[in-house]
């Protein structure tokens, strides 16, 4: 996503705009988001951090990673140790934007969508959870976790 889209979901946003979509469905293809969201290709290293980092992704919350140091890893999702070699990118990128795409009623938060959400606090209307960039980072991170790591 540039600069320029982001400017405008927040100006139709602040326009009162309830529809705006960040990722539209025809970017969507089956169950997954081939295209990056951004021009800067994802980090793995700030993927990580946003991973668990309590005020971005805090995926640690509910997941578990494999030689991830960190303090506690949850249960309530399916552990991402491997994941690289279950999903493709475009794979992980669609289940981090919005997982009820792929499995409605999920307890997966839709990281990068603003519109039909429910109970949002004020402080967090119209703004994704995460970043564009975050996304990415993100998806890079959990692309690495793979067979590989394990060795």
């Amino acid at each position: 996503m540039t600069w320029r889209s982001a400017a405008l979901a927040l100006l139709l946003t602040a326009c009162g705009a309830r529809e705006f979509h960040l990722v539209s469905s025809d970017e969507i293809e089956g169950d997954a988001i081939s295209a990056a969201l951004t021009d800067t290709a994802g980090d793995p290293t700030r993927g990580e951090h946003v991973f668990v980092d309590r005020d971005r992704g805090h995926c640690i919350l509910c997941h578990a990673v494999n030689g991830l140091e960190a303090e506690f890893h949850g249960n309530v999702g399916p552990d991402l140790t491997l994941v690289g070699d279950r999903l493709d990118q475009g794979q992980l990128r669609l289940r981090i934007v919005d997982y009820q795409i792929v499995q409605p009623g999920t307890l997966m938060p839709s990281y990068y969508r603003i519109h039909d959400l429910y109970q949002v606090g004020d402080a967090y209307k119209g703004a994704p959870i995460l970043t564009a960039q975050e996304v990415e980072d993100l998806v890079a991170y959990l692309s690495v976790r793979s067979v590989e790591d394990e060795r």
